[in-house]
């Protein structure tokens, strides 16, 4: 069966780029959506089998717009493209991604064949009730590992990582989580401990916290 995907990208080109390479590789792209408001419109209107999700749309949670697209359809086959490793990095829980959906690193999504896959095996996924999937395609065994080595934090340390990168103290990130500012410090010193940040005096470990924060983001960085 050839599905009938609509793609939700905030961005034009990137949107463009993407329906176009899709087309290409003879997937069925019925339309586009560059908000929440439009997306549901075209849902209704075009009853797409698979929506394709970029996990970036400006000022909005992208898992937020996934759980309505399932409610007006409890089969719609869900496919979100992610750069980070880790919804919890960006402030989104990854327990709220909707089964049966496939998350794809952007990285791996240059290889077209990796998420058409996706798309296609998204709605058997979601008819099955089997649980969200990461899709690493041809990532790096070093990603692979950073993907591993995430799922061994709590909500906790990420929350913390995430606070450290905000530039608050361990007074104020105590406050945030309502306990000690000493609780703050075992917590930074069990990240680094996991996070294999070894001691040194030559480097600050608040800024060794955040340059891992943002190698795993994905995003740019010197």
């Amino acid at each position: 069966m050839n599905e009938r995907v609509l793609v939700i990208i905030d961005d034009p080109f990137e949107s463009t780029t993407l329906v176009a390479a899709l087309r290409m590789h003879e997937m069925d792209v019925i339309g586009e959506a560059r908000n929440e408001s439009v997306a549901v419109n075209l849902q209704r209107r075009l009853s797409p089998d698979v929506i394709v999700l970029d996990m970036h749309i400006a000022g909005v949670s992208a898992i937020r717009i996934a759980v309505r697209l399932r409610e007006v359809n409890p089969l719609i086959g869900i496919v979100i493209l992610e750069s980070c490793v880790d919804l919890r990095l960006i402030g989104d829980s990854n327990k709220q991604i909707p089964s049966g959906s496939k998350i794809v690193l952007k990285r791996s999504a240059s290889d077209l064949n990796v998420l058409c896959s996706a798309i296609s095996d998204s709605r058997v996924s979601v008819q099955s009730n089997q649980k969200a999937e990461w899709i690493h395609g041809n990532s790096s065994l070093a990603e692979k590992g950073i993907h591993d080595l995430m799922a061994h934090l709590t909500d906790l340390q990420v929350s913390t990582l995430r606070l450290v990168v905000e530039g608050l103290t361990n007074a104020q990130i105590g406050r945030e989580h309502f306990v000690s500012e000493k609780s703050v410090e075992q917590i930074i010193s069990r990240l680094a401990l996991v996070l294999n940040l070894q001691p040194d005096r030559n480097k600050n470990l608040r800024v060794q916290l955040v340059g891992e924060y943002y190698k795993w983001l994905g995003a740019p960085h010197h």
